[in-house]
């Protein structure tokens, strides 16, 4: 087959294959430069030279701490802190995951730009998954797509749940009066979310949450939809007596790696914040 189809089914976009082309990478068959029309043999190595990645002009590299929960050549997987937006906005244009990770990349030189696979609200604790280069951040949005990147989520709300699983089904658009806000809407799209309830804890409950969908805010927009918010959103009518974020935390994280051709899965538990506020609430 020719070389260009060759790398088309790697996953390699024709966009990615322009960029080789101009802006300083290359394509090799067996040690040789080639063109995209060269016709491929059994048995031939291809190499795929990126070129190198230019970072924005904005982004300015920060010594945040990193808790790294596991490295390769391909991926990081990151444990974030509650309090930390994980990429700039007008907000928080600086002070963010992704100028802690240029930072960690400089260190390390490592030559890339910042590709967050799995990002999480400034506020919402755990894990993420960020990959190392635009190619494997292309090849595991894939996997986002065809919902092949897993996550589970553990949330304190709110109140006792009536039932001890369920599944949240409710489109949820932009605030009619808010930039921030999303709401469940009818002319909004498509979100689902499933939960079951872990413990029950006086007056609030500790619910594992699944996403079939992954809408701006979603477990907070839903579970506030039921008249059970997270405890601590006060964005969405949470209380913040008992924590000052809400007590929503990304604790486990499964992908498929590309290149090491296996299932990987991680781990985060309870970050001290939410830990003591069901330890208090038992003890109570």
């Amino acid at each position: 087959m020719l070389l260009r189809e060759f790398v088309k089914e790697k996953g390699i976009s024709r966009a990615a294959l322009t960029d080789i082309k101009f802006k300083g990478g290359n394509l090799m068959v067996n040690g040789m430069d080639e063109t995209v029309r060269y016709m491929l043999s059994r048995g031939d190595k291809v190499t795929v030279c990126f070129p190198v990645e230019k970072r924005s002009e904005e982004m300015v590299a920060e010594d945040i701490p990193l808790t790294i929960i596991y490295e390769d050549d391909y991926v990081l997987v990151v444990n974030k802190p509650a309090n930390l937006p994980t990429i700039p906005s007008r907000e928080h244009p600086t002070g963010t995951l992704a100028n802690a990770l240029l930072y960690y990349y400089d260190k390390h030189c490592i030559s890339s730009t910042v590709h967050v696979v799995t990002r999480l609200d400034k506020d919402t604790s755990g894990l993420l998954l960020v990959a190392k280069n635009r190619y494997v951040h292309h090849l595991l949005s894939q996997q986002q797509k065809e919902k092949s990147v897993k996550r589970i989520y553990k949330a304190i709300v709110h109140g006792e749940l009536v039932h001890n699983k369920g599944t949240i089904d409710a489109p949820i658009g932009r605030s009619t009066t808010s930039i921030i806000e999303r709401e469940v809407s009818e002319d909004g799209q498509d979100a689902v979310t499933h939960y079951e309830v872990k413990k029950a804890l006086s007056d609030m409950t500790l619910v594992t949450v699944t996403l079939d969908t992954g809408r701006t805010h979603q477990i907070r927009v839903h579970f506030a939809y039921l008249g059970h918010p997270l405890i601590g959103d006060d964005l969405y009518g949470g209380k913040v007596e008992k924590i000052k974020r809400q007590a929503l935390h990304s604790a486990e994280l499964s992908f498929y790696h590309p290149f090491l051709k296996r299932t990987m899965n991680f781990h985060a538990p309870l970050p001290k914040d939410m830990e003591e506020l069901v330890q208090k609430v038992k003890e109570g």
